[in-house]
């Protein structure tokens, strides 16, 4: 894509965290403009006629809840017509659950959560899905669907697949400092207490490791748009 040039793309998030971080930054350079489609207003979307790519930030949510069980058809049905028209499809956290379970894969309770910076990440491509550190904050994992490719995994869970030009990760290389912030508040405080952290710990240790996920997270932005959205 050239620089300069304004491509439409499509921002699924919850109204209350729309933020795409250092994701939505290295689309941005690279030209994209984003339309917000809130999950909770399925009904308000904008059309997917003329989009380019479609962004799929990570969620509170759970796929396999029921009283949300038209929100999560309705994001299914996006993803798949996504795909069958060759729209580039990046999915985030809750995102990645939301591809695997549109196209055949499993959404189910983990064995145990990843919340905190990890650097454990096991990766086919480590020069473009590094091994770390990167954000986790997720309590569910994914069976990765028929027909992709798993292309990193932790020792709990699949951590980035690919099917044609959809592309997912289950950490969150968008992840900046002002999210965290945000996330370790309110309800982030008892979730961090659960697993013996606080909101200052991962605050002070994000303000370490976005040094690295940054870049980390801009080459991975750069490789999905050259290798996988050009393909």
């Amino acid at each position: 894509m050239a620089y300069g040039t304004t491509v439409r793309a499509l921002l699924l998030a919850n109204s209350d965290d729309c933020d795409a971080g250092f994701c939505g930054e290295r689309f941005r350079s690279h030209g994209y403009s984003f339309v917000e489609c809130h999950r909770e207003r399925p009904a308000e979307w904008a059309s997917l006629d003329g989009a380019d790519l479609v962004l799929l930030l990570g969620s509170e949510w759970s796929v396999y809840w029921p009283h949300l069980a038209a929100e999560v058809a309705a994001e299914a049905a996006l993803i798949q017509a996504a795909h069958l028209r060759g729209v580039p499809v990046f999915g985030i956290c809750y995102g990645a659950q939301s591809i695997a379970q549109a196209f055949g894969g499993s959404v189910a309770r983990g064995s145990e959560p990843e919340v905190g910076w990890y650097d454990n990440i096991d990766s086919d491509l480590p020069d473009v899905i590094a091994h770390g550190p990167w954000l986790q904050w997720h309590y569910d994992v994914v069976t990765v669907p028929p027909g992709a490719r798993e292309l990193a995994r932790s020792p709990l869970a699949p951590q980035a697949f690919q099917l044609r030009r959809t592309f997912a990760t289950q950490f969150h290389p968008e992840a900046t400092e002002a999210m965290i912030t945000r996330w370790s508040s309110g309800g982030g405080v008892a979730e961090l207490h659960a697993r013996g952290s606080s909101s200052e710990a991962i605050r002070a240790e994000t303000s370490r490791n976005v040094l690295v996920s940054r870049p980390n997270a801009e080459r991975l932005i750069d490789w999905y748009l050259e290798t996988v959205a050009g393909s």
